[in-house]
């Protein structure tokens, strides 16, 4: 998935993060400088859906705004067994 704040933020007319960071602490999501920074400028590794709700209602925009597929790039999803058994199980 790609993660495409800053592009939607530019849309919006926000350029800066620090204009994106008083916006959400009006919305009630205090995200620190460091926080901010790694989902301004990269992919974040994990974000709560309450955080990602406050994202969305700020930039009025759909989560399919902010995530989009990546053609060629693996989805991770698992596959296999799903019986929730092992395989060295017995």
């Amino acid at each position: 998935m790609k993660w495409n704040l800053r592009l939607v933020a530019a849309h919006r007319g926000i350029w800066k993060a620090g204009e994106l960071q008083r916006r959400l602490a009006e919305h009630g999501l205090h995200v620190s400088a460091g926080k901010l920074s790694g989902l301004w400028s990269g992919t974040p590794i994990s974000l709560k859906l309450s955080d990602l709700d406050v994202i969305c209602e700020v930039l009025d925009c759909d989560i399919g705004e902010l995530l989009t597929p990546e053609p060629g790039v693996s989805s991770g999803k698992a596959t296999g067994d799903r019986s929730g058994r092992c395989e060295n199980d017995e």
